[in-house]
C-alpha cells in the first residue's frame, strides 16, 4: 500500500468518525467514554481568614479526607471519573466571596458549587450562582436569612418572595434554635428577663426580627425580650448593651455574635457587675478555642449543637460514624473537634450522591439529582422534600437536627459540650442537665 493511499484512508476514517460525533451530539446519544472521562470540577467556598475563621477551621482535613475517600474518581453512567476541588477563601468578607465565586465559574469551569458558614459567605456565593446558573449547595447558616435575606423584596413576605432554581440550602432554622434555647431556658428558674445581643449583619438582623425571629415566640412563652439594637460587628465597647441589660434585670443573653465580639461583650459585662444566670449564645461560643478564651468563666455557657461526635449518623461516603470522623479530625490535627466538621463532610456527600445521579453533568440534570437527594449523611437526613417547612421555602431548604448543650470545664481551661435538651430531635442522646451559670 502506498503512503498516498493510506493517507486518504486515514482521512476517510477521520471524517466518518467526526460525523459520528455529530450525530451523537445533535441527537442526544451518549459520547464516547473518553469525551465523560474529564474531571469532575467541585468549587469550594468558605471564610478561611478573618472573623469567621473558626467556621472553616476543619477545611483542610475535610477536603483532605474527601480527596483520599475518591481519589479512585467517582461512578458517573459507565465511566470512572476524578474528582477535583478548587478551594477559595471569603475571607469572611461578602463581597470578596461573590468575587470567588465569579473566578470558579468563569474561570475554572466548575460543574458545582460548595458554600459554608454564615450568611457573610453563603449569600453571595449562592446570589452569583443563581445569576450565572450554576448548581449549588450550602449550608451552616440558618435557612431564614439564607433564604429571606437574598430576596429582592426581603420585607414584601412570601407573597412576594420567589424560589430558586439553581441554589439548594440545608442546615436548621430560626425556629429551631429558638426551640432549643427556650427548652434549655425552662429547665432552670428564672425572672424570664432577656437581653438581645443582634448584630448589623445576616443573622442579626433575622434573630431579632419582629415577625421571623426571636421577638414574637419569646413573648409567646412569657419572656421579655430587651433588645437595645443592633451593633456593628467588631465593636470593642459594649457598655450601652450591658447597661440596658442591667436594668431591665436580664437573668438570660442570647443573641448570635462574632467569636471576638462575645469574647469582648462577656469580659466588659463581667467587669461591670453583670452576670445573668443563663447565656445562650449562637455563633460566637461554637468552637472550644472560643470558650477557652475565656477561661473558668466559660463554664456553663449554653449554644445550640448541629452536630457533635454523640450524634447516631455515618457517612455516606466513607461509612465513618460521627464519632469516628471527630476521633480522626483530632488525630490528625492535635485540636478537639468543631461543629462544622460534620456539615463541611455532608456537602461533599451530598454533591457526590447528586453528581452519580446526573452522569450528563449539565446544569439542571444536577439540579434535578440535588432536588431529588434522598441521602443519610453523617448530619444525618439530606433531603429536599419540603418536611417541616413552609411552603414558600420548601423547594430550596433541606432542614437538619438541632440540640442544644452547655461547655463543662474538663481539664484546666479545656471545655467540652454537653448536650443539656434533645426535645427537639430525641433521637440525638442528652448528656446532662442544665446548670446556672455561677
Amino acid at each position: 500500500m502506498t503512503k498516498i493511499v493510506q493517507i486518504e484512508i486515514d482521512r476517510r476514517a477521520l471524517l466518518k468518525s467526526s460525523a459520528a460525533a455529530g450525530a451523537a451530539l445533535a441527537t442526544g446519544m451518549a459520547m464516547p467514554a473518553i469525551a465523560q472521562t474529564r474531571p469532575i470540577k467541585l468549587g469550594y467556598v468558605s471564610p478561611q481568614t478573618g472573623p469567621l475563621a473558626a467556621f472553616a477551621e476543619a477545611d483542610n482535613f475535610i477536603i483532605a479526607n474527601f480527596r483520599e475517600a475518591t481519589k479512585a474518581g467517582i461512578k458517573l453512567g459507565g465511566a470512572t471519573v476524578p474528582v477535583e476541588v478548587v478551594v477559595k477563601d471569603s475571607q469572611s468578607n461578602p463581597n470578596r466571596a461573590a468575587e470567588v465565586a465569579k473566578d470558579l465559574i468563569v474561570q475554572d469551569k466548575i460543574d458545582l458549587m460548595l458554600v459554608a458558614s454564615t450568611p457573610e459567605t453563603t449569600n453571595p456565593v449562592s446570589t452569583q450562582c443563581e445569576i450565572e446558573e450554576v448548581p449549588c449547595i450550602s449550608t451552616v447558616a440558618p435557612w431564614q436569612p439564607w433564604f429571606i435575606g437574598r430576596q429582592a423584596d426581603p420585607a414584601g413576605g412570601p407573597p412576594a418572595w420567589k424560589n430558586f432554581n439553581y441554589t439548594y440550602h440545608f442546615f436548621w432554622g430560626l425556629e429551631d434554635v429558638i426551640a432549643v434555647f427556650t427548652n434549655m431556658w425552662s429547665q432552670v428558674a428564672t425572672n424570664k428577663s432577656v437581653g438581645g445581643l443582634f448584630p448589623n449583619d445576616g443573622d442579626g438582623n433575622a434573630w431579632g426580627d419582629k415577625q421571623v425571629g426571636f421577638p414574637p415566640v419569646l413573648e409567646k412563652f412569657g419572656y421579655k425580650l430587651t433588645d437595645p439594637g443592633r451593633y456593628q460587628n467588631l465593636t470593642d465597647n459594649f457598655s450601652a448593651q450591658i447597661g440596658a441589660f442591667k436594668s431591665a434585670h436580664a437573668e438570660i443573653i442570647t443573641g448570635v455574635v462574632l467569636p471576638p465580639d462575645f469574647t469582648t461583650f462577656w469580659k466588659q459585662s463581667l467587669q461591670q457587675g453583670f452576670k445573668p444566670k443563663v447565656a445562650s449564645i449562637g455563633k460566637a461560643i461554637l468552637f472550644p478555642v472560643a470558650v477557652e478564651a475565656l477561661g473558668k468563666d466559660g463554664n456553663n455557657l449554653s449554644s445550640e449543637v448541629w452536630w457533635s461526635p454523640n450524634h447516631p449518623f455515618k457517612s455516606s461516603l466513607t461509612a465513618m460514624t460521627a464519632r469516628e470522623l471527630a476521633a480522626s479530625y483530632e488525630a490528625a490535627t492535635k485540636k478537639q473537634w468543631t461543629q462544622p466538621i460534620g456539615f463541611a463532610h455532608a456537602l461533599f456527600e451530598v454533591a457526590v450522591d447528586a453528581l452519580k445521579r446526573a452522569p450528563q453533568r449539565d446544569a439542571k440534570a444536577v439540579v434535578g439529582a440535588i432536588a431529588a437527594t434522598n441521602l443519610d449523611t453523617v448530619v444525618g437526613k439530606v433531603a429536599w422534600n419540603g418536611a417541616n417547612l413552609p411552603p414558600f421555602a420548601a423547594k430550596n431548604v433541606a432542614k437538619t437536627p438541632l440540640v442544644g448543650g452547655q461547655w463543662r470545664i474538663k481539664d484546666g481551661n479545656k471545655y467540652d459540650i454537653v448536650i443539656t435538651d434533645n426535645r427537639t430531635a430525641p433521637d440525638i442522646p442528652a448528656g446532662g442537665k442544665m446548670e446556672l451559670i455561677v
